[in-house]
C-alpha cells in the first residue's frame, strides 16, 4: 500500500479544519477552493501553513478567497 505523501496528509487535514470551522461538507469546501482557484495556492503554503497553527491558515484562506462566512 503506497503512502500518501505529508504535503497530500497535511492538505487533507487542513481542508477537514477549514470545512469543520465554517460548518460546511469537506466536498464543498474543496469546490470552493477550486472555484476560486486556490488549490496551488494553499499547496504553495504547506511550508508556513504546517508550522503554524492551523486557525492562521483558514485566515489567510479566508483573506485569500474574500470569504465572509
Amino acid at each position: 500500500m503506497k503512502k500518501i505523501s505529508d504535503r497530500a496528509e497535511f492538505f487533507i487535514f487542513l481542508l477537514e479544519k477549514y470545512a469543520e470551522a465554517k460548518n460546511m461538507p469537506a466536498k464543498e469546501v474543496l469546490n470552493f477552493w477550486k472555484e476560486k482557484d486556490i488549490v496551488d495556492y494553499i499547496n504553495d503554503m504547506y511550508e508556513l501553513y504546517h508550522i503554524e497553527r492551523i486557525e492562521n491558515a483558514i485566515q489567510d484562506i479566508d483573506r485569500k478567497c474574500d470569504f465572509k462566512g
